[in-house]
């Protein structure tokens, strides 16, 4: 009987031991997450997932240094539906996640804008691969960043390169009402009538579906060009019905048609269509043909404009929290840590080249560039036409390079 009891002393004793041991273990390994807001449902939804691929894979290439140092990093990513309310709600519950410790997102600066003052009001960093409208930045909110340009040049960018045509002296303006679409639009009116054309109209709509009362006035008009301030799944159904009502002219927008659901929907109606793009195409990245590669192998097909742009946000975050993890003794660092890193990075070597952020937080030099859609071919959206490539410095940029020069 004592052997007995014996024996069963031993055997819960080592049970005991290997449940401690595996608690230590638990315990040795310290879940950081990043998280992402991007559309992964609805109209928008292959931009967005496009996105959340291409932070995924930075995650799984990128994190090893973290891992190295006992840390486990858990990717969770937001579909933020396109929509200020959702991706509002959305960041309410990423800042209620103490292990969150930085945002990649938004695709659309009307839900990017909303959703930041929540990250700002919790020191959550956010750093943005695709949000363009100034807005997002020139409120001077220390945790908001991106990696992309600005709608001020853009918009601008677009204008120039109409002017420098030749042959466009009229254009009409449309928008989508969004913060973005219309903020850019804006931009574009105004350098389209310093450069001489004549805006003959200016108009925001939320329409998508019928487009007809819309159209018949602008033909009556007649201009040489006109220009819409929006997103592919809207933009590419007026497309295809303004030519289907036999207008001939130029069309152009900004980088909301720079996807392939862009050729998917207007078909031969979207060929010759220009548009400008802070994200440009994988030609001009050399650094970034690895990170294609291994994309389209793990998903099945090419990452979509602003995949480079992603995984350079997601590889700034993940370089900010192990240089804060390390500044605070190998411990997790506070999200207010992590975020001063980030607005601090300097030469940063994105496949997306050299990435220094200003005092707002916009990329000090960004790139714009205007392309033409040469097929309405989907699988073939990579083979656009590149016209145009221009750096432009940020107004931040500009303005303290301006002040060094008077000096």
């Amino acid at each position: 009987m004592k052997t007995k009891r014996f024996l069963v002393f031993v055997m819960l004793m080592v049970m005991a031991l290997a449940l401690s041991a595996v608690a230590v273990q638990a315990q040795d390994t310290t879940i950081i997450k990043i998280a992402s807001q991007s559309p992964l449902s609805g109209g928008q939804a292959l931009a967005g997932t496009s996105m959340r691929n291409a932070v995924e894979l930075a995650i799984e290439q990128l994190s090893g240094p973290l891992t190295e140092m006992g840390f486990e990093i858990q990717y969770v990513p937001f579909d933020d539906q396109a929509t200020p309310d959702v991706g509002v709600a959305n960041a309410q519950n990423m800042v209620n996640d103490p292990a969150i410790l930085g945002v990649i997102g938004h695709w659309n600066s009307g839900v990017a804008i909303p959703s930041s003052e929540v990250y700002n009001a919790n020191d959550l960093v956010m750093i943005s691969p695709a949000n363009t409208n100034p807005g997002v930045t020139n409120r001077g909110l220390s945790v908001v960043n991106r990696v992309c340009g600005r709608d001020d040049n853009q918009g601008a960018t677009g204008a120039r390169f109409l002017a420098e045509l030749g042959s466009v002296s009229s254009v009409y303006v449309l928008h989508d009402r969004t913060a973005y679409g219309q903020g850019v639009a804006e931009f574009f009116q105004a350098e389209a009538e310093r450069q001489g054309m004549t805006v003959l109209g200016f108009e925001g709509t939320e329409e998508r579906a019928n487009f007809e009362g819309i159209i018949q006035p602008i033909l009556a008009l007649a201009p040489d060009a006109i220009y819409f301030g929006g997103i592919f799944d809207q933009t590419a159904v007026f497309i295809g019905q303004a030519r289907a009502a036999g207008y001939a002219g130029i069309f152009m927008g900004p980088d909301g048609f720079d996807s392939s659901d862009f050729a998917s929907i207007a078909g031969e109606a979207g060929v010759n269509t220009y548009f400008t793009s802070a994200a440009g195409p994988a030609s001009v990245f050399p650094a970034a043909a690895k990170f294609i590669e291994d994309y389209t192998a793990k998903f099945g097909e090419a990452p979509q404009p602003y995949g480079p742009e992603s995984y350079d946000a997601t590889a700034v975050l993940l370089r900010a929290i192990m240089i804060a993890a390390e500044l605070n003794g190998g411990n997790v660092p506070t999200r207010a840590q992590v975020a001063s890193i980030v607005r601090a990075t300097t030469d940063f070597p994105g496949l997306t080249g050299p990435i220094t952020f200003d005092a707002y937080g916009d990329r000090a030099v960004a790139s714009y560039y205007v392309l033409q859609v040469k097929t309405a071919d989907p699988a073939a959206w990579g083979s656009n036409e590149l016209l145009q490539s221009v750096e432009v410095p940020s107004p931040y940029t500009l303005l303290m390079e301006t002040m060094m020069g008077s000096n």
